[in-house]
Order: structure tokens, then C-alpha cells, then sequence
């Protein structure tokens, strides 16, 4: 290739990537004209949603989660739950499904009102938000749910559902525009890194402490399971993992005082062990229709709970709520 030729290929070169340079400009102010930017969302600090947005995708939920209900069918929120709530809801439609394939016979339609949502500002994914609503069941509990997704074309779904009393929902720490703040989950100015929430309940419930304060889903619940313990004739035995990869990853939120309230999911085994001679309790129906094997001398459950917590900056931590399901179980 002569000089010329090459030089006359680079100039073109370098107007074809001027005329790129203005295009791509121009469409940017364009679109910032229009209000509608471009953000690269794994860098930018920016709320999980809006307002508006976030109402919608609680609207969308209700409805795929009361259509999954009546039907007994959950495909039809499968787009909507993901983590511990998926496991959960998944496996409660599995059960209703086997013993009533024409529905739900008492489908009563999940109304959330009231709704408050604190929406966090953060870089990188997932996004999220916390909707906080008054339900038509459970009472007068509050209804916290968390919202996440991972990708701007990706569907809101609901990781995390719990139920928890009025007066225990705290205050959430947020900037001038009303957007919260996440807590890291390797943060250390709370009394437990959230990343570390899930094993240390998991070890509680096994071996005590003072790690967690005591309430119905600590110390009431490890004495609980001390008496099932003692029945004569059949043992009862407990594992407890946690979960904290992937859709499981605990999630937080600062607290106007400091601390954090936190999300987070564990699996729970539990094994039923007949003596010799004596058989292990009939299961209900809905356990049954997620056995697998027969049940002659022992049954193992397992079950996966999702827990929200108040994690103070010092002191013990508090389990505010928890829902657990059954998941699956053998029979031996």
C-alpha cells in the first residue's frame, strides 16, 4: 500500500469517527432533553426505582400472587417471587395443587393498602426497595416486603415476605430526597455484619448465646423444639444452615438510630425418629404431598425461612418476624 493511499484511509478513518462522535453526543443530549439518560447502572449511585414504579410492581405482585393462589399454580407468579419467598410459595401451590388440582376452595384475594416504600439509593445491582403495606390477613401486622431485580430489563420480584407488629417497624435513615441507605453486608458498624446474620442464627438456635435477644423466633422457639425433643418414643433431631448466596443474600437497610434492619434467609432440617415399635406421627396432607419414599420408622422435613431483624449498632439482635414453609420431605 502506497503512503498516500494509507493516509487518505486513516483521514477517512478519522471523520467516519468524528461523525460517530456527534451522533452519539447528540443523542445523549437528546435524550437528557427528553429526560430519559442512559446510565451505566453498575456504577452509578441512583434510586432502585421510583415512586410510582415501586407501587406498580406491588400492584403487579398482588395480582400475580392472588392469581397463583386461586389457581394452585405457581407459574403464574414464578415471575414475580425469587429466593426464599420462590422456595416457600413454590412449594405451599405444589402441596394445594396435588390435593385439590381444581383450586384453591378457600382463595380469598390478598388486599395490601397503605402501602409505604423506602427505596434505596445504591450503585450496582441488585437494585431494591421495601414496601410496607397493610394486609387483609395477619392481622394488624405489617406487611414488609422486599423487592429486587438484576438488570433494567429485568422483572421486579419479591425475595423476602415477612409479617411484623406496627410498633417494630423502625425509622429508616434517608438523604434530602427521601432515598435510604443501604448497609454493606461486610459492614462492621452494626452488632452483626448482615453477611454474618444468617450463620450466627443458625448457631443460636443450635447452641444458644446472647448473640440474639430473646422473643418467640429465639429463645421461645429453642425451647420449643427442647420439648418436641423429649416426647417419648420418638426422637427429634435439627440441622440448621444458612443461606446467604445468590437471591438469598441478606439485605439491609440504615436505621435513623445507626443500626440496620436486615433480611435474611436460613434452611432448617428437621427428622423424626420412631422407636422400635412405635411408628412416627401421620404427617397432614400438604406434608405428604411433598414426601418423597415411604414413612415407616422416620420422616425429614426441611423448611426454608426468611427472617427480618433489627441489628443496633451495639447490643443484641432482635428477630422481629419470620415465615417459615416446608419445602420438601422424606419418608424412610
Amino acid at each position: 500500500m502506497s503512503r498516500d493511499l494509507g493516509l487518505r484511509r486513516l483521514n477517512r478513518l478519522r471523520r467516519w469517527n468524528r461523525s460517530v462522535l456527534v451522533a452519539v453526543s447528540a443523542t445523549a443530549v437528546s435524550l437528557t432533553a427528553s429526560g430519559c439518560v442512559v446510565v451505566h447502572g453498575e456504577r452509578e449511585v441512583l434510586p432502585a426505582a421510583t415512586r410510582a414504579e415501586a407501587a406498580k410492581a406491588l400492584e403487579e405482585f398482588t395480582a400475580a400472587y392472588n392469581a397463583a393462589d386461586k389457581a394452585y399454580d405457581s407459574s403464574l407468579d414464578a415471575e414475580h417471587t425469587t429466593g426464599a419467598l420462590a422456595d416457600i410459595d413454590g412449594a405451599r401451590l405444589k402441596a394445594g395443587r396435588a390435593n385439590s388440582p381444581e383450586g384453591n376452595p378457600r382463595h380469598a384475594p390478598l388486599e395490601l393498602t397503605d402501602a409505604k416504600f423506602t427505596i434505596v439509593e445504591k450503585a450496582g445491582w441488585p437494585r431494591w426497595f421495601v414496601a410496607d403495606a397493610a394486609g387483609n390477613k395477619g392481622g394488624a401486622a405489617r406487611w414488609l416486603l422486599v423487592f429486587t431485580r438484576d438488570g433494567l430489563d429485568e422483572p421486579w420480584e419479591v425475595a423476602y415476605l415477612t409479617l411484623v407488629a406496627p410498633d417494630d417497624v423502625p425509622e429508616f435513615k434517608t438523604d434530602e430526597n427521601g432515598w435510604a441507605e443501604a448497609v454493606p453486608a461486610n459492614s462492621t458498624d452494626v452488632a452483626v455484619p448482615p453477611a454474618e446474620l444468617s450463620k450466627g442464627y443458625a448457631s443460636f438456635l443450635k447452641d444458644g448465646g446472647k448473640t440474639f435477644a430473646d422473643g418467640p423466633h429465639t429463645s421461645a422457639w429453642r425451647a420449643l423444639r427442647a420439648k418436641r425433643a423429649e416426647r417419648p418414643g420418638l426422637v427429634t433431631q435439627y440441622i440448621d444452615e444458612p443461606m446467604t448466596n445468590g437471591d438469598y443474600a441478606p439485605l439491609a437497610l440504615r436505621t435513623e438510630d445507626g443500626g440496620a434492619l436486615v433480611f435474611f434467609t436460613t434452611r432448617h432440617f428437621e427428622k423424626q425418629t420412631a422407636a422400635a415399635g412405635a411408628s412416627v406421627p401421620t404427617p397432614n396432607k400438604d406434608v405428604l404431598a411433598l414426601t418423597d419414599g415411604e414413612i415407616t420408622q422416620s420422616l425429614t422435613m426441611e423448611f426454608v425461612s426468611n427472617e427480618v431483624a433489627l441489628d443496633p449498632a451495639d447490643g443484641p439482635v432482635q428477630v422481629l418476624g419470620r415465615i417459615q414453609g416446608l419445602t420438601s420431605a422424606k419418608g424412610e
